[in-house]
């Protein structure tokens, strides 16, 4: 019985999950969002949120401390400095995790995993969506 485990189970070795997780984190800083297995996904999940909250720190240890543990230098400079600030209000849940369904051939339960949208995003998206509204209503008062 697994009473009281915490890890998912991903029938690995401890060092092949460190570097899957690792370059599964990587790729859903560079693509903003990766499809994977839910089990993954949920383990994927709780290294990039250790990450993130690292990155919006922003000093030199915690730099360090993130190269220590995704290792490709090109990412990590690309999350403090593009990702991290987007997220510099919010506390906490960067990630989402949507269910697609089984995959074809061992149905396995397939999921996306995303970045939230940004605070910034959300307002753009808003205004974006008010704008052509606010424009139809004076021409439809004209005629």
């Amino acid at each position: 019985m697994r009473h009281r485990v915490a890890t998912f189970k991903i029938n690995r070795s401890s060092s092949h999950v460190r570097a899957l997780l690792a370059n599964s984190v990587c790729s859903l800083f560079e693509h903003k969002q990766i499809k994977t297995t839910l089990v993954r996904a949920k383990r994927i999940r709780q290294l990039a949120e250790q990450m993130l909250t690292l990155a919006k720190r922003g000093d030199l240890h915690a730099r360090r401390l993130v190269v220590a543990k995704l290792h490709q230098e090109r990412i990590v400079k690309m999350l403090f400095d593009e990702v991290a600030p987007c997220y510099k209000n919010r506390q906490g849940g960067y990630t989402r995790i949507m269910k697609i369904g089984p995959r074809i051939g061992d149905a396995a339960e397939m999921a996306i995993l995303a970045l939230v949208e940004t605070d910034e995003q959300v307002a753009a998206a808003k205004a974006a969506a008010a704008a052509p509204a606010a424009e139809a209503a004076p021409a439809a008062d004209a005629q």
